[in-house]
């Protein structure tokens, strides 16, 4: 059979010591892995912005808490340490936790109730964010979709928000356990602080919301 097919053993190989042929096979199965091990690693690599990408779209509640307490976090470390001169020993850590629950309860959960879950019943959101930012310009329904948006936006946070934030202010800076106190105490900086806040209000979020209810809804 060997010499019909023309083989013809290796000096140094003979038909009686098969060993030799085994280790070439050997050979060929240890090349044919690392060639595929090779072709595994130059494969395109997931990077850390696409798996975030990825996460906040399979988990847009999640996320949107997420940023909300890390950055009421960060704003309330910052008020302490940079305006308030504080050093880190010093640093109130109870204080900072109970911001960290109005990021996550307000920010966090009721802006995303109404800013994603409301809008999108009240407006074709979905189009226009996924749109490239030259169309979402031309696209005129969308843009006084986005306009209305910002006007319910600004209206929550001059009503709802502003209210929020001092009658909360009131109970983690007051020495009282009334309700009622942190209610009046609350309105009472709200009314006397309205004009100031409305403008600043104004400046950041009239910008800002134009952007953040431009953007693909995972990230708003």
């Amino acid at each position: 059979l060997l010499s019909t097919t023309g083989f013809t053993p290796h000096p140094l190989c003979p038909l009686s010591k098969p060993p030799c042929l085994t280790r070439s096979f050997n050979a060929l199965e240890i090349a044919e892995v690392e060639l595929q091990d090779k072709l595994v690693t130059q494969q395109p690599q997931e990077d850390t912005s696409s798996r975030y990408v990825k996460f906040a779209k399979d988990n847009p509640v999640a996320n949107n808490l997420i940023i909300a307490t890390a950055k009421t976090a960060a704003a309330d470390l910052m008020a302490q340490t940079v305006f308030g001169g504080k050093s880190l020993m010093n640093f109130d850590i109870q204080r900072s936790f109970l911001f960290c629950v109005f990021g996550g309860i307000y920010l966090g959960a009721f802006q995303y109730a109404y800013q994603v879950n409301v809008f999108k019943r009240l407006f074709d959101v979905d189009k226009f964010t996924k749109q490239s930012w030259g169309k979402k310009l031309r696209d005129i329904p969308g843009l006084k979709a986005l306009g209305a948006q910002t006007i319910l936006d600004l209206t929550v946070l001059t009503l709802v928000y502003l209210p929020a934030f001092y009658i909360f202010k009131a109970i983690v800076f007051s020495r009282s356990t009334d309700p009622l106190f942190w209610i009046k105490s609350g309105i009472a900086s709200y009314t006397t602080n309205f004009a100031k806040d409305e403008a600043d209000l104004l400046k950041v979020w009239f910008p800002a919301d134009l952007i953040c209810f431009s953007v693909p809804l995972y990230l708003r």
